[in-house]
């Protein structure tokens, strides 16, 4: 049995940390909301603490899950912090989708208290952070990768080391660019052919059939035709990530044309009251401008 730490029981995270639990670890957990600790505290047997600073006195290999770069820096190296209340040797896994230049940052900083750090965002939403099938992308040291490795593989299925600090942001980064701009085409597509009366079960059996089939499209599609926009994935976190890809993407000198139209649009589901849904409600902003509802 291990001792591992938490930060972050949001829609991914506390499935995440429960699946750590359920594997036979002590964990100990934090969450901006204090609820959740202590609700997983009772549920699996969570060590909840009341700052990210008690969660690193109390674990060897601490995990972060959060909302964005601004968190990950606050729970990681601000006040109170896992860096605060860290001791050399430990490994800090960062399983956010934050910037990979901010995520190099971090690494920089904890490697002045001799704290490991590995950038491993993941792909698979609550779904697969629930039954634990998520896929990892993981930038950092290759033998700190392979210590936190089987801890890693009691929350996902596939891991992937993409290389140096930042990479499995790059990769992560890339396959969300490649998603959105797929849903977007797909919102297009749909409601196009709907309001020229083809039925849209019959278009996606198309799609299906065809040179356009889509893993993405043959999994949300469903959702939207029975008009099902529960989160899995929020508009509001993509639209964060569509904004850091673009940010990377200026960094490197590589133009993302489509990809700065796609978060126009998602721009646009949050400005009507869509950020809270699932990505797949980016739909609703079409439909609006048309009078075409995408149903079953």
């Amino acid at each position: 049995m291990a001792k591992l730490g938490f930060l972050g029981l949001g829609l991914m995270g506390y499935p995440m940390a429960r699946n750590l639990l359920k594997a036979g670890h002590e964990v100990a957990v934090w969450s901006n909301t204090g609820s959740k600790a202590t609700q997983l505290a009772a549920e699996a047997g969570a060590v909840a603490c009341s700052t990210p600073a008690e969660v690193a006195a109390n674990a060897d290999v601490v995990f972060v899950c959060v909302g964005n770069t601004e968190m990950a820096e606050a729970v990681i190296t601000g006040e109170n912090s896992l860096k605060t209340g860290g001791k050399a040797g430990m490994i800090v896994v960062d399983a956010s989708t934050i910037g990979p230049s901010s995520s190099v940052r971090i690494g920089n900083s904890l490697a002045e208290k001799g704290i490991e750090f590995l950038g491993a965002p993941c792909t698979g939403s609550t779904p697969g952070a629930t039954n634990g099938t998520l896929t990892f992308m993981v930038g950092g040291k290759e033998e700190v990768f392979e210590k936190a490795k089987p801890f890693l593989e009691a929350m996902g299925k596939k891991l992937y080391y993409c290389g140096g600090p930042g990479t499995g942001l790059h990769a992560k980064l890339t396959q969300n660019l490649v998603l959105a701009n797929i849903l977007q085409a797909f919102n297009e597509g749909i409601v196009l052919s709907t309001k020229a009366g083809v039925p849209p079960a019959l278009m996606l059996d198309i799609l299906s059939n065809s040179a356009a089939k889509s893993g993405l499209i043959e999994y949300k599609a469903p959702f939207i035709f029975r008009r099902d926009f529960t989160t899995n994935f929020s508009v509001k976190w993509m639209h964060k990530d569509i904004g850091l890809m673009l940010e990377s993407a200026a960094e490197l000198n590589v133009p993302t044309p489509l990809t700065a139209l796609t978060r126009q649009m998602f721009q646009a589901a949050i400005a009507t009251g869509h950020g809270e849904e699932d990505i797949c409600s980016t739909i609703k902003v079409l439909e609006g401008l048309t009078g075409v509802e995408v149903k079953s």
